[in-house]
């Protein structure tokens, strides 16, 4: 096969949850433009369909649907409706993240605390189990974890000094869950030749808020590359995952930081 062959995801079904949101657009556009089929799917299935179409019009190939990854019965109802219409599944980006009820230690609540985790670790889970029966019959696939920076570091709170913003305990909390959670999906299901992976994306603000000012001045100085990600840097890595330019890494994690991380 040839080098840019290997790139390419023509054929493949992907799913992106969370994929008309902050990075999920640009995820959502990446695998699309490399080829694949693209379900976009979160609670807000209008939005999802209109992203959706958006990307038709340009020519690319994708679909919104509903699915509430707090429900079982939803994720069920929503990975075999794309199973049966498409006939397989190839690649999950496991994109979506609930930030209601997130929150510092002192202000964390039950409800909060659940309302959270009943998303971004029993949701991950939900969808995964689902999604990994089809690639076990299909014995091929790809998963690609969204982490953090806050999934391998502690956070630096002294970047949110002079603003309103912080860290919440619950998101640092579930980023380190995710890289875990890679790890043994990759692990368990090698042998059906199903990888999971994970990407470390750092900060990427689409429109600074002056007002955050002097968080903005103080991320960048602790950045190598001395800026945020930008609107293209996380498509390279999620297509790179996906295909079969990466069919022998598994179980791995790409910091997509600016250098955040290699202080």
């Amino acid at each position: 096969m040839k080098t840019l062959d290997m790139f390419r995801l023509d054929g493949k079904i992907a799913i992106v949850t969370g994929g008309y949101g902050l990075y999920g657009t640009h995820i959502s556009r990446g695998l699309a433009e490399s080829g694949a089929t693209v379900i976009i799917a979160s609670r807000n299935e209008a939005k999802c369909k209109e992203y959706a179409q958006a990307l038709v019009a340009e020519g690319l190939s994708a679909a919104g649907a509903y699915l509430d990854l707090s429900d079982e019965a939803s994720v069920n109802d929503f990975v075999d409706g794309v199973a049966k219409e498409y006939g397989r599944i190839d690649i999950l980006v496991n994109n979506a993240v609930l930030r209601e009820g997130m929150a510092d230690l002192e202000d964390c609540t039950v409800e909060g605390w659940e309302k959270a985790q009943k998303v971004n670790s029993t949701g991950l889970m939900l969808i995964t189990k689902r999604v990994i029966m089809y690639m076990k019959q299909q014995r091929d696939g790809s998963i690609i974890n969204i982490s953090s920076i806050q999934g391998v570091r502690g956070p630096r709170f002294v970047v949110y000094e002079g603003t309103n913003m912080s860290s919440s305990l619950n998101y640092t909390y579930d980023k380190w869950g995710m890289i875990g959670f890679t790890k043994w999906i990759a692990n368990k299901y090698g042998k059906y030749n199903i990888r999971c992976n994970a990407i470390s994306p750092g900060g990427y603000i689409p429109q600074e808020k002056p007002e955050n000012a002097p968080f903005y001045e103080n991320y960048k100085k602790l950045t190598p590359l001395g800026r945020f990600a930008d609107d293209d840097d996380i498509k390279g890595p999620v297509v790179f995952l996906a295909s079969k330019a990466s069919k022998y890494i598994t179980g791995d994690n790409i910091m997509l930081d600016g250098g955040w991380t290699s202080w």
